[in-house]
């Protein structure tokens, strides 16, 4: 004990000074969303296989729930494969059929939900295909979008991020507004911008509004919670609460819009001609 007092009293001086450094560095990579950009993108290959390893040894202990997950998945994938089939006259020519999303299976091996920014990690990467700005959901509901990627692992800005805007509409009306985060319950997300004259209800359901090229339209989100309606400015602000236990995400599908160039392209060349 006395050999470490020593020690300490020795080197007092360096050991403050790597102190301090540690914490300026912890503050500026906090406090700049750029900083904290570029080392969640460099940290990518160690904190991934961090993750990776501390998953494996509690991923046997989860298999009960994903089981019951991949089961209901199976159930919901079997009913709407019948509700088609019996809605659908005609038989679909898969020689012309035009497949407009891509579908990547991924598994999450971080997920952060205590933060004002909060991110995912997900076992996948580039040489899976993924990359930047592709939506990721689970069978309940969205999840994110992909941030930043490694050759093996990838992170998802969470909706649970005061960075994150999605457009999301009412199911039943298709009035639409803008899904945003301001902290607290992770269970809880803000649907804002709805006119006033959207038909709001409790219990109503929100779902991916389609009006970009990252989530599909329709994908769910969760439902009304709470409303209020600010008469000065004639728009709701919607409390949504989540399908998604979004502090238990374990399979998560990234999904790719496969038309998504040729639409940006085209509304680039029609905005530069006007």
């Amino acid at each position: 004990m006395q050999q470490i007092v020593n020690f300490i009293i020795k080197y007092r001086n360096f050991l403050l000074f790597v102190f301090l450094l540690f914490i300026s560095l912890v503050f500026t990579i906090q406090s700049h969303s750029y900083h904290r950009s570029r080392f969640v993108n460099s940290a990518n290959f160690l904190s991934g296989g961090i993750y990776s390893g501390l998953d494996d040894i509690t991923t046997y202990f989860d298999l009960e729930t994903h089981n019951e997950q991949l089961v209901e998945e199976n159930n919901r994938l079997r009913a709407r494969l019948l509700n088609t089939r019996d809605s659908v006259s005609q038989k679909i020519d898969t020689a012309t059929y035009h497949k407009r999303f891509q579908f990547t299976t991924a598994k999450v091996i971080n997920n952060n939900y205590t933060f004002k920014d909060n991110f995912l990690t997900l076992r996948a990467g580039s040489k899976n295909g993924l990359k930047q700005d592709l939506g990721v959901i689970t069978s309940k509901g969205i999840v994110g979008i992909v941030d930043n990627i490694s050759k093996n692992y990838a992170t998802v800005i969470s909706i649970l991020n005061s960075n994150s805007q999605i457009n999301a509409k009412l199911k039943k009306s298709n009035h639409f507004g803008i899904l945003v985060w301001k902290g607290g319950d992770p269970n809880i997300v803000d649907l804002i911008d709805v006119q006033s004259k959207a038909p709001v209800k409790m219990g109503d359901t929100i779902v991916t509004g389609g009006k970009s090229t990252i989530f599909p339209e329709g994908i769910g989100i969760g439902t009304i919670n709470s409303f209020e309606l600010d008469p000065s400015e004639n728009f709701y602000t919607i409390k949504v609460k989540l399908f998604n236990d979004m502090t238990n995400v374990g399979h998560v599908y990234v999904i790719e819009n496969l038309d998504r160039e040729e639409i940006k392209m085209l509304e680039q060349q029609t905005a530069d001609e006007h």
